[in-house]
């Protein structure tokens, strides 16, 4: 009599493509905002979606690739989890910078093309997380919550399922 081994019914394959397409979907909603509603990204927005794509990029080489040995799928969900939880940080940042009092939130500068420009990726960095009045804004809200504090929440969601992929028992 021949026995067949039962995959776990959330797979490392198939939880790979729900966080590749949460990438997808929110990429394109955050997309969908910048180019239908006109409303331009911060540079805070623009480094929240840098994390998700990173996140989305490593869940798609492991749905791709679909390894056999554990290390390597901890791999990729270590490096997803890593995107993500980048996003998670900067976009705690820009919630914060929403609730600062008026008198305390940083002046607007120029823009992250001439910043790309004219400065060093270090300095760069620093001055995107520093934030500016620009990150402060609140333009859209749903049920109360500004956009950042609806990132923030799917990015926690995505970064848990990441960790649950990286420390579960097969």
């Amino acid at each position: 009599m021949q026995t067949t081994a039962r995959l776990p019914l959330l797979n490392w394959r198939r939880v790979n493509i729900g966080l590749f397409l949460s990438a997808c979907i929110g990429m394109a909603f955050a997309l969908y905002l910048q180019h239908y509603q006109f409303l331009d990204p911060c540079p805070l927005c623009i480094f929240q979606r840098i994390g998700l794509m990173v996140m989305g990029v490593f869940a798609l080489l492991g749905v791709l690739h679909n390894p056999r040995n554990l290390w390597i799928g901890r791999l990729y969900s270590g490096l997803a989890f890593l995107g993500i939880a980048w996003s998670v940080g900067v976009a705690a940042r820009h919630v914060w910078l929403q609730h600062l009092p008026p008198e305390d939130v940083p002046a607007c500068g120029p823009g992250l093309d001439y910043w790309l420009n004219v400065f060093p990726m270090q300095a760069v960095i620093q001055k995107v997380l520093h934030g500016s009045g620009e990150c402060a804004k609140v333009d859209w809200s749903l049920l109360g919550w500004s956009l950042p504090h609806w990132s923030l929440l799917f990015f926690v969601v995505l970064a848990l399922v990441c960790l649950w992929q990286l420390v579960r028992r097969i």
